[in-house]
């Protein structure tokens, strides 16, 4: 049933176990949100009626009915008794019928007449229209009927009843119009991730889609059209204008004016709109939500998308919105708030607010409300008066610096506008370009043309020079650079030491010795043992590229996992209410050392958060889904990581981000290896190398990709290759300070190599060694994932007895740790060394054969190229073996065929 529609797998699966059953479904949701969408992936046996009502139509007595009979069978109609037949003849010929008897008792027979001969299924579109007359026929039939014998599935917003006279609400509710018993589904908003699947099929940027999902809130129909004016570079594309207003002409008079003052609020809530004097506050949100203006999450109300509220503010009378501004500052109990509010009652300049604007904006910034802080920088500039110009220019870049940390873009595009059409300093010019190269996120490589304006205003103020080149050095770093990254940085820090700016001197030195090591340099350790020494930098907003996190970095890299997270949590206490691509960035090193150490759980939370956090502020999204594939390989769905793997792949690809192409192709190798497709594993890790070769990047610990490729090129049967990368990590192993795990990982690669060339022993060895050490550094996934190589190897030697040990050592690592993808993994390797499995009885030749491949551990992909069937066959008979048997899993799978 409706494969094919992105993330309704599940509500499409409640919707079948319902139908199967008997009785009906009501889908309910806000306009736009996919509820007509869900009816047409229902495909059933037998025969469907649908119809579809209209507000505009909704006076048409007998409309909807009328569209019903006219899909039953002429046959049945024809033998209908006469008063019945004739009320269906007046319905169908469009003449007024008001319903009564004769009609209701047409339909009822109609339905049974069809329910004889095979199953019905009726489908009713936006059941909030359906006229009266209608309504009371279908209700009637849906009481009388038996629900195993018309089944029904009605479509409508909430409520569920909907007012179409003044004489108040039509009596019969959407529910009413489905035999019973009825199931209520909500359709819920898309994710971030099926949103991105969903857009991704019109070739948009991953980024794009990310900040979609962001406006839309998950909703299709609006995400749909923000995606089709996604390269328009106005504030509210007209298409989307144009949807905003007619859904504001679905609202009361009464409820647009509630939802102006939402529009007028730093933070709407209920509660402020209350206290502001708008007693239905929420009876009138609920309504601006149910037309899709607005999502509700708790008390904060957001609009959808957020340009809307300034359209809304807009087609107000500029009197009725300073009277309403005035208001909100008499209701707001932040400071800074009120000060917006009072400075939007009245735009004359006045430098006593525009100072007053500027303490509140301070006061944001330190409780960590950046965005406000922007809009009250922005605010100061425009009330300080004309003669005050330097004042004014300072207002704007700190508004362009500010909003640029808080993903502001408006904010910071309309503060670099006016100082750069100023006459304004070389620093200042910097700052709202290095401002608007910030919004670029991942994709700042790219932003040539603003770093060459930026150089030509820089030209040799050694201030300005010295942010110019620190931000020029992230770009070299981002797109793949070391040994440029490095040398940029370095004259950065020059710069920033002549005129005693140890803010950028200290990142700018931490930038550096992050380079330096990449690049395999020795003395790597010197520029962060000099920046270190400097006092502690100004880091508001960049304690990701602070002297400290490096040192957090470095201490993971080299095994130190406690001392790293114990310092990542230290560093989490002070970005928690930062800007929010540092927290971010704090979140993914948490996400990554929980990892190493087993505590996957913990993992998974952080990596949760992140992305929450990271897709709320629309930042580039192949970090944050970085930061889930490591999690969910360890603690949660391969599959899920792979999904996450192949899609930060073309995101980074997007943003000529080299840093995140490389971490997303080593867990998409990764994830291919474990889902037993190592020819496409192979394909993707020899993509690392080939990028990181030309440029200079040689260190082997930051990012651990070699034994992987050496275990996918032994599995593919490529030795010789094989054997000379683990020839050559081996020599640039021995020039890191702390090569202990990575030695290891090598060990365990290299231990696959010699298996297949007949050296168990030799292989057992190295896994033994390998064991050891992962067990003293505390990382019991990677001791767990020896063991089962060591596991497999013995197997292959037809020692089960010595295999099983090995692998039921493993489980119990992993289960410890809450690693349930690994996990399942061994219990599967156990089951196999049980011994061969049944198949039971009732089960089909094909079924059998492929409960018995996946017994023996065999994806869906290589079940599916052995029997020369798709992979859709194989999950469906799947899910027919499941049924048959009373399970639920591969791994009950395996142990029940074991059993029989």
């Amino acid at each position: 049933m409706g494969g094919g529609l992105v993330g309704r797998e599940r509500l499409l699966a409640q919707v079948s176990a319902r139908l199967d059953q008997g009785g009906g479904v009501l889908l309910s949701g806000p306009s736009g949100i996919g509820k007509t969408a869900v009816l047409d992936a229902i495909s059933v046996p037998g025969r469907v009626l649908r119809a579809t009502a209209a507000e505009a139509e909704r006076w048409i007595s007998s409309g909807v009915l009328a569209e019903l009979l006219a899909q039953v069978p002429s046959a049945i109609v024809a033998a209908l008794p006469a008063e019945f037949r004739d009320a269906v003849t007046e319905v169908l010929v469009g003449r007024r019928v008001d319903g009564g008897m004769p009609l209701r008792h047409a339909w009822h027979l109609s339905l049974l007449a069809m329910a004889a001969r095979e199953p019905v299924l009726v489908l009713i579109d936006d059941a909030q229209w359906v006229d009266a007359a209608s309504a009371d026929v279908l209700a009637y039939a849906a009481r009388r009927v038996g629900s195993a014998q018309v089944r029904a599935v009605v479509a409508g917003r909430l409520p569920e009843t909907v007012p179409l006279d003044d004489d108040g609400p039509r009596a019969v509710p959407p529910a009413a119009l489905a035999p019973g018993p009825v199931l209520r589904l909500q359709v819920p908003p898309l994710t971030a991730d099926d949103l991105a699947e969903l857009l991704d099929a019109r070739g948009l940027p991953a980024r794009t889609a990310a900040a979609i999902h962001a406006d839309s809130a998950g909703n299709p129909y609006l995400a749909l059209t923000l995606a089709g004016a996604a390269t328009d570079r106005l504030p509210l594309p007209p298409s989307v204008a144009l949807l905003v207003r007619e859904r504001l002409a679905c609202l009361a008079p009464a409820e647009r004016e509630t939802l102006l003052w939402c529009a007028l609020a730093t933070r709407p809530t209920t509660r402020l709109l209350l206290r502001a004097g708008r007693a239905d506050a929420a009876r009138d949100i609920a309504r601006a939500a149910e037309v899709g203006l607005v999502v509700t999450d708790a008390e904060k109300i957001r609009f959808t998308p957020p340009a809307a509220a300034s359209l809304i503010a807009d087609l107000a009378d500029a009197d009725y919105r300073a009277a309403a501004h005035t208001r909100l500052a008499e209701v707001v109990t932040s400071d800074a708030d009120r000060e917006r509010h009072r400075a939007h009652a009245s735009e004359d300049p006045d430098a006593a607010a525009a100072r007053s604007l500027v303490v509140a904006a301070e006061t944001a910034q330190r409780q960590g409300s950046r965005d406000l802080a922007a809009e009250l920088y922005l605010l100061a500039a425009d009330r300080t008066p004309g003669h005050e110009r330097v004042q004014r220019l300072e207002w704007l870049v700190a508004a362009a610096r500010t909003g640029a940390v808080a993903a502001r873009g408006d904010v910071v595009r309309r503060a670099a506008d006016a100082v750069l059409a100023a006459d304004s300093a070389p620093l200042q010019r910097v700052r709202v370009r290095m401002s608007l190269i910030h919004l670029a996120g991942q994709g700042v490589a790219d932003e040539q043309e603003l770093f060459a304006l930026a150089l030509a205003d820089a030209g040799d103020c050694p201030r300005s020079g010295g942010l110019l080149w620190l931000w020029r050095s992230w770009a070299a770093m981002i797109n793949g650079w070391p040994a440029v990254s490095a040398e940029r940085a370095a004259r950065a820090a020059d710069l920033a030491r002549s005129v005693d700016d140890t803010s950028i001197e200290a990142m700018a030195l931490a930038t550096a010795a992050l380079m330096k090591r990449l690049a395999g340099e020795r003395d790597f350790d010197e520029p962060l043992r000099r920046a270190l020494l400097l006092p502690p930098p100004d880091m508001d907003g960049w304690a990701h590229f602070s002297p400290a996190f490096i040192v957090a970095r470095f201490a993971a890299i080299d095994e130190r996992l406690e001392d790293a997270r114990a310092l990542y949590l230290g560093m989490l206490g002070m970005v928690e209410r930062g800007a929010v691509e540092e927290l971010v960035t704090v979140l993914r090193g948490l996400t990554e050392v929980a990892t190493r150490l087993g505590r996957c759980r913990e993992a998974m939370d952080y990596a949760a958060r992140a992305r929450r956090i990271g897709g709320e502020a629309r930042l580039s999204p192949a970090p944050g889904w970085h930061t889930s594939a490591v999690a969910e390989l360890a603690g949660g769905s391969v599959a899920r990581a792979l999904t996450y793997a192949e899609r930060g792949v073309r995101a980074a690809e997007q943003d000529s981000d080299l840093v995140f192409l490389r971490r997303h192709l080593h867990l998409l190798g990764q994830a291919l290896l474990r889902t037993g497709r190592p020819a496409e594993a192979v394909t993707a890790l020899r993509r690392i190398p080939e990028l990181e070769r030309p440029r200079g990047i040689r260190d082997p610990t930051m990012l651990r990709w070699h034994g992987d490729l050496v275990t996918a090129l032994v599995s593919v049967g490529e030795h010789a290759e094989a054997a000379g990368i683990l020839a050559d990590t081996r020599d640039r192993v021995a020039g890191v300070p702390e090569p202990a795990g990575v030695s290891a990982q090598l060990d365990r690669a290299e231990a696959s190599l010699l298996a297949a060339r007949g050296d168990t022993d030799g292989a057992v060895d190295l896994l033994r060694r390998a064991e050891s050490v992962f067990t003293a550094l505390g990382q019991p996934l990677e001791t767990g994932h020896c063991l089962l190589v060591r596991g497999r190897i013995e197997r292959g030697r037809r020692r089960h007895a010595a295999a099983r040990e090995p692998v039921r050592r493993a489980a119990a690592l992993f289960a410890a740790a809450a690693a349930h993808p690994w996990t399942e993994h061994a219990e599967r390797v156990l089951t196999r060394l049980a011994g061969p499995v049944q198949a039971p009885t009732e089960l089909t030749a094909t079924e059998a054969r492929i409960a018995a491949l996946v017994a023996e551990g065999a994806s869906n992909r290589e079940i599916a190229d052995r029997l020369f069937i798709s992979v859709k066959t194989v999950e469906a008979s799947l899910t027919r073996v499941y049924r048959k048997l009373g399970i639920r899993s591969r791994t009950q799978l395996a142990a029940r065929l074991h059993d029989d």
